[in-house]
């Protein structure tokens, strides 16, 4: 009676345990064919044109875990856990990381904040919300060469509850290194910044401060200047009115202390606006502009596009869009968010899109996304 006893105390108790944790599996796989035409030649002495399958246009492809147990008090244990693929080849988005996108564990109380430690997006990914193509391939990233979207390391982050309306999040990463900004004995350096968002049934507001650090010598800045190690300033805004929403956002991001002449930009000003329309319960179109002035020379450049999605389903979506990228005459930024640099094929091994200086690239993609 007493083992009876015991091993009926032990499984009621396990099944206590599993009653108060809870873990998902959670994705997003999204594929297409997309056209770009404008794209460099391999010696970029001239301009081609490319039909592709391509994973990703509308949105990243990925897959993750994440889970809470209850600790009482209304606090939980929270864990996510998430990596992106290539729908096409199947290839992980990032070579030697499984979860390139999160790996966080932390605490989590809807009174007091949510608080992680781990990788995560970085903090300037929080202009998605504000993005009427939501960081897609051809977006907010492109003209500042993917500088809204990268992800972060060793970081320690903290997101208030809301408080009439205001929330604050914070993000703090380290470099890891014996120098606190970074000294080129680890893959990054510092990174880190703050954001305030303000919620209101018509209107929603937000402002970003961020900075990354160079992690050679713990400079904001690189041999791209101010694409890859600066700061960063964002004020944007979303208004709803009804079946629509407009939206928009200005940047300013700003290298220093660089010491390569007029080698690249050290400053980007960057702006974008849009709407979206709700047309029916299934299907909205999108109308966007995305515009960036770069210092030193490197010219300016403006993207146009429009795009749309068709539900059908609350899980599968049709989607396209179309763009143009048009370039002042000394600017070569492309659709996609190129590296720094002219175009073509780069140290014989690499291709780089970017159109010749004062070129244009136009695109057009299609595609279906499903999440699960």
């Amino acid at each position: 009676m007493k083992k009876a006893g015991l091993a009926a105390a032990l499984m009621s108790a396990g099944v206590m345990a599993h009653a108060q944790t809870s873990v998902t599996l959670y994705g997003r796989i999204d594929a297409g064919i997309e056209y770009i035409s404008g794209l460099p030649n391999n010696s970029y002495t001239g301009s081609t044109s490319r039909w592709r399958a391509q994973s990703g246009d509308w949105g990243t492809s990925l897959w993750g875990l994440k889970g809470a147990e209850d600790l009482g008090g209304g606090t939980k244990a929270v864990f996510q856990l998430e990596g992106s693929f290539d729908a096409m080849s199947g290839g992980s988005g990032s070579a030697g990381s499984i979860w390139n996108r999160w790996a966080t564990v932390g605490l989590a109380n809807p009174e007091y904040g949510t608080f992680l430690l781990g990788r995560e997006l970085f903090i300037s990914n929080g202009v998605w919300d504000f993005d009427p193509f939501g960081q897609s391939n051809w977006s907010s990233a492109s003209l500042v060469r993917g500088r809204n979207w990268p992800q972060s390391s060793n970081n320690v982050s903290y997101q208030s509850p809301s408080f009439a309306g205001f929330d604050v999040y914070g993000q703090f990463a380290l470099s890891n290194a014996t120098n606190w900004n970074g000294n080129g004995t680890t893959p990054q350096g510092r990174e880190g910044g703050l954001q305030i968002t303000y919620t209101s049934p018509v209107f929603q507001v937000r402002g970003i401060y961020d900075e990354i650090r160079n992690s050679a010598d713990g400079n904001l800045n690189g041999a791209d200047g101010a694409f890859s190690f600066s700061r960063e300033y964002t004020a944007a805004v979303n208004v709803f009115l009804g079946p629509f929403k407009v939206q928009g956002a200005y940047q300013a991001i700003r290298a220093s202390r660089y010491a390569a002449g007029a080698a690249a930009p050290t400053s980007l000003d960057h702006e974008w606006g849009g709407i979206t329309w709700q047309a029916t319960p299934k299907a909205a179109v999108i109308a966007a502009v995305y515009h960036v002035n770069a210092n030193n020379g490197f010219g300016n450049a403006t993207i146009y596009t429009l795009g749309g999605s068709y539900n059908l389903s609350k899980r599968t979506l049709l989607d396209f869009q179309i763009a143009q990228v048009r370039n002042s005459k000394t600017a070569n930024f492309g659709l996609d968010a190129n590296a720094f640099g002219p175009g073509g094929t780069v140290s014989g091994s690499s291709y780089n899109e970017n159109p010749l200086p004062g070129h244009q690239q136009t695109g057009f993609y299609a595609g279906i996304q499903h999440v699960f």
